[in-house]
């Protein structure tokens, strides 16, 4: 009997300011490591997206954003050919977010900074371009990594 697959579920953070979204660039972590990546973690056991993208705004932000204020803008089944597994990466906007936008995990985030959509760095993580140019088109559902 087949066991139903069990997925990797991230939460991602877009936040825009006039056609620009913050990136922070990675270091001294096990993924991406120089790469600019959306404010993200992972589902912890027990918790719902909303509660853990609430929690991760809060940890590396300081910021604020009420579950209900989260809207899911772009859902994102991606496979890993790094480890093998497959992954859900879900990216939400906040409606609205109390505080300043502080990085709190400098051992973990470089820096922060605001790029335009229409002009990333090369060196943003792939998978991370690949949705803020689907969410740019419109588009709230992809897949990226599997085979054609």
């Amino acid at each position: 009997m087949a066991h139903p697959t069990t997925l990797v579920v991230g939460v991602h953070l877009v936040l825009l300011d006039a056609g620009r979204v913050l990136l922070g660039r990675r270091r001294n972590t096990s993924f991406a490591d120089g790469l600019w990546h959306l404010p993200a973690g992972h589902m912890e056991p027990g918790e719902s997206v909303t509660a853990a993208m609430a929690r991760e705004a809060a940890e590396e932000l300081d910021i604020t954003v009420a579950e209900d204020h989260l809207g899911l803008v772009h859902t994102l089944h991606h496979f890993d050919a790094e480890d093998g597994r497959d992954r859900l990466q879900l990216f939400f906007r906040p409606a609205r977010f109390d505080g300043h936008v502080v990085n709190r995990e400098p051992d973990k985030c470089e820096q922060l900074f605001w790029w335009p959509l229409d002009r990333l760095p090369e060196d943003t993580v792939p998978y991370t371009a690949h949705t803020l140019a689907e969410i740019g088109r419109g588009n709230t559902l992809s897949v990226l990594g599997w085979a054609a």
